[in-house]
């Protein structure tokens, strides 16, 4: 039931970006958002759907994700939803929500360094090694 729900839901958002597209005259603030927002949303629920049972809203070591778009990139949730939430700035147009957009990506830094230490502590040379082989 779990999994359907999540399916729907993803299907919803898509839809609603795909009536967007085509209901509004493509300007290229559109068409930007679009490019922008579609990928990053698909590739924020891969990145979550990835990360399985390590996901938590506390810092947790539960398990050492190395795989998938976590072999490249060291937070693809964050990143993605980084992309997402500009994708829907700019279609929105305003562009004061900005200075939103920047405290949250101060915030994720926060909760991001949180997160290594806490690995760091668990996973220690594992944790290590999986830096140096990742992109960013």
């Amino acid at each position: 039931m779990r999994h359907l729900v999540f399916r729907l839901t993803c299907a919803a958002v898509l839809a609603v970006l795909a009536f967007l597209a085509i209901s509004f005259k493509l300007t290229p603030r559109i068409i930007i958002a679009i490019v922008i927002g579609l990928p990053s949303f698909v590739l924020m629920i891969l990145s979550r759907r990835q990360l399985g049972k390590s996901f938590s809203v506390m810092p947790e070591a539960k398990t050492l994700v190395t795989t998938g778009l976590y072999s490249k990139i060291q937070h693809p949730m964050y990143l993605t939803l980084d992309l997402f939430l500009l994708a829907i700035i700019i279609l929105i147009g305003w562009p004061i929500l900005l200075i939103i957009w920047v405290f949250i990506i101060v915030m994720q830094t926060i909760q991001a360094q949180r997160e290594e230490k806490v690995l760091e502590a668990a996973f220690g040379n594992n944790y290590k090694e999986y830096l140096d082989r990742i992109w960013c």
